[in-house]
């Protein structure tokens, strides 16, 4: 009886310990697709008010607008491509570090270009404007060199892949045309000649076939006795004369 409580105790702890874990890995999972949304909510505010700012602010600061905006549709594109390429190609590691470099220097120019947006002092946002739109312009033509070799990649490897299985299908298509026949055999075709019987020395044939009567290979059989009358079933049909006999 203890064993039988001890065993119901620990199937209890494992199914409560398994609910514990479900219940945070469900709960982590939410909070990860929330924090994305947030995430994806807050870009597009961002990138829907620097757009706003590029039109509505003139002079330095606009252009530092500017700069943001290039800057993060630039680097989101390259992003995308790279995701949507891993998921098909696992040898995209060491291009992934780079870009992860790529990003960070990327993240580290839009918060100076942010902070300098916020800044009254338009001097000095005209004074280091040239430095910023250099690294800017650094910054995105890496990613979309890297980007445009992701796109070439792609089309390479959709085009051999394409032409592999254009030459399978041709030679498929080849072997399902392919078909013999077995050839008749010729009607003029002569017959095999029998086998020469076996004969003695003194040319006599050697006797293969056992005797009619009388022969040691056992009895002959007996003819079935003529006199036997013939019982007939109930589904043949009887004669005149058999009919007549039986009355």
């Amino acid at each position: 009886m203890e064993t039988a409580i001890t065993i119901l105790a620990l199937i209890f702890l494992l199914l409560v310990v398994v609910a514990v874990y479900a219940s945070v890995k469900a709960v982590k999972a939410a909070k990860r697709g929330v924090d994305r949304t947030i995430n994806q909510a807050r870009r597009s505010y961002e990138d829907t008010a620097l757009r706003a700012r590029t039109f509505g602010r003139t002079g330095p600061a606009g252009e530092v607008a500017q700069l943001r905006l290039t800057l993060r549709t630039s680097m989101r594109a390259t992003q995308d491509a790279l995701a949507a390429r891993r998921a098909e190609d696992a040898s995209l590691k060491e291009t992934a570090e780079l870009f992860d470099r790529l990003s960070g220097h990327g993240h580290q120019l839009d918060d100076e270009l942010r902070r300098l947006e916020q800044d009254p002092d338009r001097d000095e946002i005209g004074r280091r404007l040239p430095d910023l739109r250099r690294r800017t312009e650094q910054i995105t033509e890496a990613a979309t060199s890297l980007r445009s070799a992701l796109r070439d990649r792609a089309h390479h490897d959709s085009e051999d892949d394409l032409g592999e299985l254009a030459e399978q299908i041709r030679v498929e298509s080849g072997a399902l045309r392919h078909w013999t026949s077995e050839p008749a055999p010729a009607a003029h075709q002569k017959p095999e000649p029998w086998p020469e019987p076996e004969r003695t020395e003194g040319g006599t044939p050697v006797q293969t076939w056992p005797e009619a009567s009388g022969s040691p290979a056992g009895p002959t059989p007996t003819a079935i006795d003529p006199a036997t009358p013939h019982t007939p079933y109930p589904w043949e049909r009887q004669g005149r004369r058999d009919a007549e006999r039986e009355r």
